[in-house]
């Protein structure tokens, strides 16, 4: 693919994984456009520096808005969608609004203005995939489990259990298997990607769905209450505050640095082999929430205590993906959790993130 003077839309462009993947694409020599509404609580209303005077295109607005997409896409050739709502308010209509019809109102302008666009990245997501397969020990059939009800919960019976009442056993997530999301955030992102990747072959859009794992690594926002352990940990580590570990801790999670998720968007734009279908981005290996806290301990030199107790009503037990489908395109996941708690404990005291304390409210 001839990269010069293709310009490139990377919505969400203000956020950690879309500013990465401006710098490896402007490396290349395609031109950037950064579209993001900037809105708190992730964003302050302003650009964040690591996006200034590197040449970008800054354009501020708001993916439901079918006038700003407009705006946005003249001129593009490639378009990589990573604007999203993440969070566990019960605000549902807000989450379609942003992650849902904002990849329709993609396809419907491009072909309305017949624009040009030879590619589509769409960032999935693992929570699509709800609590995934489990197997009973006993009988060895499979199952999809539903959601843990309050009941279980609150007698701290955290494992899965099949219908002999015993702990089940965990899959890693594959793409082929049936989807079952949790919440509105994993309900939008599976609408999102099956419409684009419908539109997308019956238009002729080449279209790509990458289904990211737990992404890790600077310029994280300390502000999303919904970026999960690394920002959580770190944050509480440095202001001396206990680690809070939900459930038992033993809960399994796929950590993958945002390097190599910029690695797979990157072979996304320009494998043909990767169009029209969904694909795995995780780190390889499951690790222990309890494991994980321990590890940002030692890294962030804290003395904070760990404090294991409560839980979230529409998380899975356990969030490991299976990416041996991406890895035989050649990718894989070179960077290590240690990596990204160092590049992230280094990043959030460079910005002075340490001395905030609201952050951990």
């Amino acid at each position: 693919m001839n990269n010069i003077q293709q310009k490139v839309l990377i919505t969400g462009g203000a956020g950690f994984i879309g500013s990465h993947t401006a710098d490896a694409l402007s490396e290349k020599g395609y031109s950037i456009r950064l579209f993001d509404n900037l809105e708190p609580p992730v964003h302050n209303g302003e650009w964040p520096s690591y996006v200034k005077k590197k040449g970008y295109e800054l354009m501020r607005g708001d993916v439901r808005m079918k006038a700003d997409l407009e705006k946005a896409l003249k001129g593009v050739s490639i378009v990589y969608h990573l604007a999203a709502y993440q969070d566990q308010m019960p605000d549902f209509g807000k989450f379609f609004h942003t992650n849902t019809v904002s990849a329709a109102l993609l396809y419907e302008i491009i072909l309305e203005k017949k624009l040009p666009v030879i590619k589509i990245v769409i960032a999935g997501s693992q929570f699509s995939y709800g609590d995934g397969i489990y197997t009973c020990v006993h009988d060895k059939k499979t199952f999809y489990p539903p959601l843990r009800s309050f009941v279980q919960l609150e007698k701290k019976e955290w494992d899965i259990l099949c219908r002999h009442k015993k702990p089940a056993h965990f899959t890693p997530f594959k793409e082929d298997q049936a989807v079952n999301p949790t919440n509105s955030y994993g309900l939008s992102k599976i609408a999102a990607e099956s419409l684009a990747l419908q539109l997308g072959k019956t238009y002729d859009i080449p279209t790509v769905v990458l289904r990211y794992s737990i992404v890790q690594g600077a310029r994280q926002s300390p502000r999303n209450l919904y970026s999960g352990a690394l920002r959580i940990f770190v944050t509480q580590a440095l202001q001396g505050s206990p680690l809070t570990v939900y459930e038992d801790g033993n809960q399994l999670r796929d950590f993958v640095n945002v390097h190599d998720v910029v690695d797979a968007n990157l072979l996304a734009l320009i494998d043909p082999k990767m169009d029209f279908e969904v694909w795995n981005v995780g780190g390889g290996r499951p690790w222990k929430i309890i494991d994980f806290a321990k590890l940002v301990l030692r890294l962030a030199e804290s003395t904070s205590s760990l404090e294991i107790a409560g839980y979230r009503r529409t998380d899975t037990r356990h969030a490991v993906s299976d990416i041996k489908k991406l890895k035989k395109r050649g990718w894989n996941p070179y960077h290590t959790p240690e990596k990204s708690i160092k590049e992230y404990i280094e990043w959030f005291k460079k910005e002075g993130f340490n001395k905030v304390s609201k952050l951990t409210k």
